[in-house]
């Protein structure tokens, strides 16, 4: 009788006293483990567990086959959803709860595979192939739930929950700041000023470099600081009247001007620059992004570096007359990494403000480069890391999407830019701020070369 039961169901109820058929037995329950978590319950052990497991296996991968179906149809809707916190710390947490069913699934098949019976080379192969599959699997569950919980945090502390804005005239125009808080300065003023305006549908994107030093900057209409200087920035409240101390104006003297600014995720100065942007450029502005040329140099060490062709002698440090100089940036093809990134933006003697904003943009160009995929995902976690500490924004997380989206087709363009220097027939020191609108205007309408 027992010999008929091993014949008709050798895997729940096998002849244990057969080495060849226990080890048969084992390789195809510690294989179907690995392959559909829960059938190997299923077939020779405790069906209510195996139930278990293989639901949550099969419902894994249905949100799979979903997934995939929605990167093909409606992946700037999915990535709107997947890039919030509420959903990644939902996903945090079934990964996490699937690592842990995927160890009692793996322990417990070791239980019904009886490793006592099987022969000594058969015993050595069927547990090596059980502890490689729980690494991979619970290793893989449990990297994923990490990179989840290290995705939200940062998101969170990063992005807004400020109210979505539309495109205005098509496009989406974003003020980029870069900050520098010297310990010679009162208050954070701007290094670098510029906006970037993306075509919403196309993400063709053109940046416009404004001049740091630009004077008599006009304010958007309607705005606090247009209101105290109705005929632009000159004679003003702090020691000269340049672009980048409005931000030292407003955040120092006249928090007051912009008392929400706060709750918005901003702060008087970016508003009060983003203001004297829109002034200057005749656009409207939705949303800015500040970033700390400190926390820079961070980033550029968790990305792995940067490939920068210095086209002219740079000191570090030191002063207009080249004393007291750290040490010098040669002419050539460097891998920089985040300090002598920085300095390669910064450095300040023997070049105009002009070329500052060159080397500025290309280091930036250079650092978007390096976001490929690949390269984010292996040094996520020290990306994440320096991205709280590197960048404020009003950006809300809800549209995250949606500009994620809008970034992949900007790769596909050119990056265009247009700074408001002599070269291009402005005068920082008495801008002709109409022809400035028109000028701006007219880059933006302009056809992008292929």
């Amino acid at each position: 009788m027992s010999a008929t039961v091993s014949s008709t169901q050798p895997i729940r109820d096998p002849d244990v006293d057969s080495q060849r058929l226990m080890g048969r037995r084992g390789w195809w329950l510690v294989v179907l483990n690995v392959l559909i978590p829960g059938s190997a319950q299923m077939l020779a052990g405790n069906k209510r567990l195996g139930r278990i497991g293989l639901s949550a296996t099969l419902t894994l991968w249905a949100l799979v086959v979903v997934t995939v179906i929605l990167v093909l149809t409606a992946r700037s809707w999915l990535l709107s959803v997947a890039l919030t916190p509420w959903f990644l710390i939902v996903v945090q947490v079934l990964l996490a709860l699937y690592a842990v069913l995927f160890v009692v699934l793996t322990l417990d098949t070791l239980r019904l595979v009886r490793l006592v019976r099987l022969s000594g080379t058969s015993r050595g192969l069927v547990a090596v192939l059980t502890v490689v599959g729980l690494v991979l699997s619970v290793g893989g569950a449990s990297w994923g739930s990490y990179l989840a919980g290290v995705a939200g945090g940062g998101i969170g502390s990063i992005f807004s929950a400020t109210q979505s804005l539309p495109a205005v005239d098509g496009r989406y125009n974003v003020l980029l700041l870069g900050g520098d808080a010297g310990d010679d300065r009162e208050g954070l003023r701007p290094d670098s000023i510029s906006v970037v305006s993306i075509d919403a549908d196309s993400g063709e994107a053109v940046m416009i470099g404004l001049p740091r030093d630009m004077l008599g900057a006009r304010f958007a209409e309607g705005s606090p600081m247009a209101a105290r200087y109705p005929d632009g920035y000159w004679n003003c409240d702090v020691d000269v009247c340049k672009l980048n101390s409005i931000y030292t104006e407003a955040e120092v003297w006249h928090a007051d001007y912009y008392p929400d600014a706060v709750a918005n995720s901003s702060s008087p100065g970016i508003e009060a620059t983003k203001d004297a942007a829109e002034g200057i450029t005749g656009l409207t502005i939705q949303y800015y992004v500040l970033v700390d040329m400190a926390g820079f140099s961070s980033l550029i060490d968790a990305l792995g570096g940067v490939d920068i062709e210095v086209t002219e002698r740079l000191p570090i440090g030191g002063d207009e007359n080249f004393n007291n100089v750290d040490e010098w940036i040669e002419p050539g093809m460097h891998h920089f990494n985040g300090y002598y990134a920085q300095w390669y933006a910064r450095s300040r003697h023997g070049t105009s403000d002009y070329d500052r904003m060159a080397r500025q943009k290309e280091l930036i160009a250079a650092v978007v480069s390096q976001f490929e995929p690949v390269n984010v995902l292996t040094k996520f976690e020290d990306v994440m890391s320096a991205g709280s500490d590197l960048i404020k924004t009003d950006v809300p997380a809800n549209q995250l999407g949606f500009f994620a989206e809008l970034a992949n087709k900007t790769r596909t363009h050119e990056l265009r830019t247009y700074d408001l220097t002599p070269e291009n027939g402005v005068d920082q020191d008495n801008p002709d701020i109409d022809a400035i609108h028109t000028a701006v205007e007219a880059e933006l309408e302009a056809t992008p070369t292929p």
